[in-house]
């Protein structure tokens, strides 16, 4: 039993030094920092988008690198997504809702998230000091702020108002992204590119189908 246990362990040890020899330089994992800007709107399904606002960014982005031109890429950013729109019977404004008189409201949605994505990113070789990449997946977000502003008929019904009670505490998104990284020196690299995060679940707790998504452009720093 000792001999056999032995001889896994050598076999285990001697593949790790193997692999640790013969690795691409781009295995392993890469930790960064993100900062950047983003374009954000709203999708009423009772309603429609009041054109796009300014949101933001920041936190770690990381890259698992399993092949030297495909990774898993994750990170931990607080999110901003702004967007504007005019809704039908909005509650909690209205508070009973009637087909027979309805009611416009031009809402702004502030929400803040915690963003985790999941995805994959495919990238090319070195052409030069640039590697160029395409990233899929799923973003995952789980509210940790949420504003309103609300206006009717020239009235001003909110300003910056707690929304927390009639919007979600979860959210989910499509990403479709790509860009490029430029090697500064050895494994640092600057990161830029651009990001559409396309939300598919309702963000309020209403009837109404609201969705909130964002065009990002990209910044970040691996080290």
């Amino acid at each position: 039993m000792k001999k056999t246990v032995t001889a896994i362990l050598f076999l285990f040890f001697t593949f790790n030094l193997y692999a640790q020899q013969n690795a691409s330089p781009y295995y392993g994992f890469r930790l960064g920092l993100t900062a950047h800007p983003n374009f954000g709107y709203i999708k009423a399904e009772n309603g429609k988008s009041n054109g796009v606002s300014l949101g933001f960014s920041y936190g770690l982005i990381g890259d698992f690198n399993f092949a030297e031109n495909y990774s898993f890429s994750t990170g931990l950013t607080i999110t901003t997504i702004n967007g504007k729109s005019t809704e039908i019977n909005a509650l909690p404004y209205h508070a009973t809702v009637s087909s027979s008189n309805p009611v416009s409201y031009n809402l702004k949605y502030k929400m803040q998230y915690i963003e985790i994505p999941l995805t994959v990113k495919l990238k090319t070789a070195n052409i030069g000091n640039i590697r160029w990449f395409g990233q899929f997946g799923l973003s995952n977000d789980i509210r940790i702020g949420a504003k309103q502003d609300a206006e009717s008929n020239g009235t001003t019904l909110a300003d910056d108002v707690n929304s927390a009670d009639w919007t979600r505490f979860y959210r989910a998104g499509l990403i479709i992204g790509g860009g490029a990284e430029f090697n500064i020196d050895g494994k640092t690299s600057i990161m830029t590119g651009l990001t559409l995060n396309n939300g598919f679940t309702n963000i309020s707790t209403g009837d109404n189908n609201i969705r909130n998504h964002y065009v990002a452009i990209n910044l970040g720093v691996f080290f």
